[in-house]
């Protein structure tokens, strides 16, 4: 909770990147972006819902608040890039839907394959786009991601069994639709499709096992 209000506390002081600079970004790379603005864009309501009053509604709200900022975040990269926004993609309608469909510990579940997956995508913009203003966009996201993954594990709580065994498979789905529908940006980016999976998967296990994940390079990318 406390590391929430401390960053909502160093956003409002912390400069905005030179937006004006402008960006260069691969056409794949934006196509790309501009799908990942739209998983972080939502008002987060029906998760602070479920989320109820006191300390951890409290914290949910600036999660969300943090959410919204990447999505504006990503939404001036674009822009600065020549490019606009989408309002709407079918791999985010999924997610959503999920999510909402399920209570508060099956949406936290979810939710984490969300996050994880987003992990390993800023690393690879960060370390891949070739462009200061989207490296510096994608490292502060990715900041942001680091501290998100364990807030939703510890509010979690222990996930064993089939229950365990079933998140894998699903979180091994999602991340397979991800590489095979940023395949193209992913390869502009510097790696493969596989490459991608193994980079995420590595973080799926380390973040269920509460391992610290090192601040690995860029996979590099290869036939």
């Amino acid at each position: 909770m406390e590391e929430f209000r401390v960053e909502a506390a160093q956003r409002v002081l912390r400069e905005e990147p030179e937006w004006g600079d402008g960006a260069e970004l691969h056409p794949a790379v934006v196509r790309s972006v501009q799908r990942f603005q739209v998983g972080e864009d939502g008002d987060g309501a029906n998760l602070i819902e479920k989320a109820g009053e006191g300390v951890y509604g409290e914290a949910v709200a600036l999660f969300i608040a943090e959410e919204q900022n990447h999505a504006r975040l990503l939404a001036r990269l674009l822009e600065a890039a020549g490019a606009s926004t989408i309002r709407s993609h079918w791999s985010d309608a999924v997610f959503v839907w999920l999510r909402r469909a399920l209570g508060l510990k099956l949406e936290l579940m979810v939710l984490t394959i969300a996050e994880v997956v987003a992990l390993a995508y800023y690393r690879v913009l960060r370390d891949g786009a070739g462009d200061r203003l989207a490296t510096e966009v994608a490292a502060r996201l990715l900041a942001d991601e680091r501290r998100h993954v364990p807030f939703h594990l510890d509010r979690l709580g222990e996930v064993s069994g089939v229950s365990r065994a079933a998140w894998r498979v699903l979180f091994l789905g999602a991340v397979l639709v991800v590489a095979a529908d940023h395949g193209s940006a992913l390869r502009v980016l510097g790696v493969t499709r596989r490459g991608f999976v193994r980079e995420a998967m590595a973080e799926f296990a380390a973040a269920v096992s509460r391992r610290p994940v090192t601040n690995r390079p860029a996979v590099p990318s290869s036939a």
